[in-house]
């Protein structure tokens, strides 16, 4: 890894001051004690409490420490190894801290999806953003022209789909009397009733020469989202992966690219980047550099279900691994009926939209921890989880279980603030997200 660059080092600067916030009642799980000394988060981090006798409330979502170096630090090694640059996708978790360390480990930028959570990354300094995202909204485009206008060092890439939606970007970049042009990429769609992106290579040539009606566009490449290919297999996400390759090819052979220092080709969510380094590593020479950019997200928590199936380590476990880094700790309240018992979380704590949580661990009453084997979700409510209980399994009103769950997107966006915690339960930070 490279030493830290004035790139990282201006972002860390601008996380360190969420230090200075209150541990207050804005934010769920966090000790009242500390919310009635005053106390910031800063000052609670370096209290180094125990996440479990130090005064935290259940629920409380809690990042394993260790778990997190590893994933960071796996993933900036995969795309090194591959030659491909990384802007992950900063939607999964909102969290500049988190955007600092993956820029410390030499991430290119942070990906984003829609214009707020780009002004989020600017104030905290983020100095590259690539919006995976079509971008037609006149106010942002009006704040974003101010933005690009003065910092000459900003750099943003967005995607373009359609002759509809450059001409609005192009009206309302002119209105604002911007000064920079802004740098798209055609996005190539992943097929017939796929998500958003140009169907076929013709229409992806009428965007280009929209753009290149515009002063107030540029065209710097192509790009797409290889997880939206229906039906999608390794095959299938290949093929489309050739044809984005291809159309970047013939948009530099046309002359569309003339005059740039970089090309940006991109793609990459979290379960297909190994294709898109197999792709990527194929990409023909051109008439300047190719910026070969993956953006995948999920890695930097991982996941107990989707992710843990969806994973290309799993095809190559050679080149590593990612380990799931969320807890969230709960806390029996009823049983009921035998069989069945109640913890205090539910859907405004934990992630549901792709699979129910899974029972991971209980830590008793005297401070002993066993398996919760025999012990399964099977609904949530808002602020409870319903839980079978198998014949024989021991659990008292008052344990804490410990859930792994499925999907970071969301899991990171039901906390504000989130303990980091070492193997012990020491809590040695505390991460802010802006959702």
């Amino acid at each position: 890894m490279a030493a830290p660059g004035p790139r990282h080092t201006a972002v860390a600067h601008a996380a360190a001051r969420l230090a200075a916030e209150p541990a207050d009642h804005r934010f769920k799980g966090l000790p009242p004690d500390a919310a009635a000394a005053g106390t910031t988060l800063g000052e609670l981090a370096a209290e180094r409490r125990s996440l479990f006798t130090g005064g935290f409330t259940t629920p409380v979502l809690a990042l394993s420490a260790e778990r997190l170096d590893h994933n960071l630090a796996a993933l900036s090694a995969y795309t090194a190894r591959h030659g491909l640059a990384f802007a992950p996708h900063g939607k999964t978790s909102m969290a500049p801290q988190l955007f600092a360390r993956q820029i410390e480990q030499g991430a290119w930028g942070i990906t984003l999806a829609v214009p707020h959570q780009v002004r989020v990354a600017r104030a905290f300094g983020v100095p590259r953003i690539f919006l995976a995202n079509e971008l037609v909204d006149a106010s942002a485009l009006r704040w974003l022209a101010s933005e690009l206008d003065g910092d000459p060092s900003f750099r943003f890439v967005c995607y373009v789909d359609s002759a509809a939606g450059v001409a609005l970007m192009d009206e309302a970049l002119r209105a604002a009397g911007a000064r920079r042009p802004v740098d798209v990429v055609v996005e190539l769609g992943a097929g017939d009733g796929a998500r958003t992106g140009v169907r076929t290579e013709e229409e992806c040539a009428a965007v280009a020469d929209a753009v290149a009606a515009t002063a107030t566009l540029r065209l710097v490449g192509a790009a797409g989202y290889e997880g939206e290919v229906p039906g999608a297999t390794l095959e299938a996400v290949g093929e489309w992966l050739r044809r984005l390759i291809a159309l970047a090819a013939a948009f530099d052979e046309a002359g569309r690219f003339a005059g740039l220092d970089e090309i940006v080709l991109s793609a990459g969510g979290s379960a297909w980047f190994d294709a898109v380094a197999e792709a990527f590593g194929q990409v023909p020479e051109m008439s300047a550099p190719v910026l070969k950019l993956l953006r995948s997200g999920a890695y930097v928590s991982h996941d107990d279900g989707h992710y843990r199936h969806l994973t290309p380590f799993n095809r190559h476990p050679e080149e590593g691994a990612l380990q799931a880094a969320f807890t969230l700790w709960t806390q029996v309240v009823s049983r009921p009926e035998p069989g069945q018992a109640f913890v205090n979380a539910g859907k405004r704590d934990a992630a549901h939209d792709l699979e129910l949580p899974e029972a991971h661990v209980v830590r008793g009453l005297d401070g002993t921890v066993r398996s919760a084997e025999g012990i399964s979700v099977t609904s949530l409510s808002d602020q409870h989880a319903w839980l079978r209980v198998a014949e024989g399994v021991a659990l008292e009103v008052g344990e804490w279980i410990g859930f792994g769950m499925s999907h970071p997107c969301t899991i990171f966006d039901k906390w504000q603030v989130i303990p980091v915690v070492d193997a012990d339960g020491t809590v040695t930070d505390l991460i802010r997200t802006f959702f």
